[in-house]
């Protein structure tokens, strides 16, 4: 089975389109090689694709007939993926949200200020030696 068609059959893309692009712009490996979109998927073969800033690693398992439910994922691939993956998009999902909220627009000229007094205050007590 084509790899673009496997990633799309055990849901990894949402089209079959989205897991070629993804072949096509060097986000998958099989065994550590790039993947073309018609590169053929065998059993035992480990696969990394990156996708939302998460590198996945599964192996395979056995191939799909045709796009399987998500319950009957686990008869065809292995996750391999760290967790330590997931915490670190957390985090960078949660640091992005630290500063301003999504949707509050550009720093008004009261936020500005508060950051620049924000900013000399420490700056100040780097010299206090």
């Amino acid at each position: 089975m084509r790899i673009d068609k496997f990633l799309w059959c055990v849901r990894y893309y949402k089209t079959r389109n989205m897991a070629t692009e993804a072949c096509k712009k060097g986000h998958v490996r099989i065994n550590g090689d790039i993947a073309k979109p018609s590169r053929e998927v065998f059993n035992a073969d480990k696969i990394a694709l990156r996708k939302n800033q998460i590198t996945y690693e599964l192996k395979v398992l056995d191939i799909p007939p045709s796009r399987v439910g998500a319950k009957l994922l686990d008869l065809y691939r292995q996750d391999l993926t760290p967790p330590e993956a997931f915490e670190h998009a957390e985090l960078m999902k949660l640091s992005q949200e630290y500063y301003r909220k999504k949707g509050e627009g550009r720093p008004t000229k009261k936020d500005r200020r508060a950051i620049d007094s924000l900013l000399n205050d420490a700056d100040d007590d780097d010299w206090d030696i």
